[in-house]
């Protein structure tokens, strides 16, 4: 299963070359914030493909295609263009997202960036690696030392909205400087020590849980906005769940968690 997913990680990686910077037809979804293109469609066809070929008889979960289930314990979760964005205006700030889950826990995980030509993959227990090489543990850093990705989508919910810009001018405040890629590439550089953490307000599972498992693996952590372990339940149902999620070392998690859980019991007090 480890030399599938890299397999098809580099393979979809290829795939997405060929098209970057290239015409492409774009179409809008859920809002102006997500866009997909023939990129994301093509590189999806031929994750399936693959793994079908290789384990028929597992579930897949793609971000396009939705929820092919065949009552496997076994589920890949794939995101075969995380960045669309990005790639769509040229920016190599993109990549492939799979995930493999055993029952409801990612079992391994997989992050390729095709442009930079670097793999990511990390199995549960047994550490993260970076193209074969073990990524060191991460130390603990002071938040002030740090750079920060704070990551928000067009959305609705005002409220919700506001709430981020308090987060935000929060880690303005307290973090050396906000960096953002909004893509796979800002959890990376968390688990390479470059960020010393992300915010994400918008995710998907195919978004978050190989990220979350390199990271972990890496020696930091990933928790919902409110300070817990996130919870997946894998199904259909789960295609429909955001995920704000923190990743960083578990000093900055538990630093900004704390503050998020007060302004939120502060702005309830007040009726907002």
């Amino acid at each position: 299963m480890k030399d599938t997913m890299i397999s098809v990680l580099k393979a979809s990686g290829g795939k997405l070359l060929k098209y970057f910077t290239g015409p492409l037809v774009t179409k809008h979804k859920e809002s102006q914030s997500s866009i997909v293109t023939e990129a994301d469609i093509e590189s999806e066809k031929l994750i399936i493909n693959m793994i079908k070929n290789g384990f028929p008889g597992h579930n897949i979960i793609s971000e396009e295609a939705g929820y092919i289930n065949n009552n496997s314990e076994y589920t890949w979760v794939i995101d075969p263009l995380d960045g669309t964005s990005n790639f769509a205006s040229g920016i190599p700030w993109f990549g492939v997202l799979i995930t493999l889950f055993n029952q409801n826990s990612p079992l391994m995980g997989g992050a390729y960036l095709p442009v930079q030509d670097v793999l990511y993959f990390a199995e549960t227990g047994k550490g993260a690696f970076r193209n074969g090489e073990l990524l060191p543990k991460l130390k603990n850093k002071a938040f002030s030392d740090s750079l920060f990705a704070f990551c928000v989508d067009y959305t609705e919910d005002t409220h919700f909205l506001n709430q981020g810009m308090e987060f935000y001018k929060f880690i303005v405040k307290n973090s050396r400087n906000v960096r953002s890629t909004n893509s796979l590439i800002d959890f990376i550089y968390v688990a390479e020590g470059k960020f010393g953490g992300v915010l994400n307000l918008y995710t998907k599972v195919w978004d978050i849980s190989g990220l979350g498992l390199i990271i972990s693996e890496a020696g930091g952590v990933m928790k919902n906005i409110n300070g817990n372990n996130i919870q997946f339940t894998v199904g259909k149902e789960i295609m429909e769940v955001n995920f704000p999620v923190i990743a960083a070392t578990e000093n900055i998690v538990s630093n900004l968690t704390e503050y998020i859980v007060n302004i939120s019991e502060c702005n309830a007090r007040n009726g907002h």
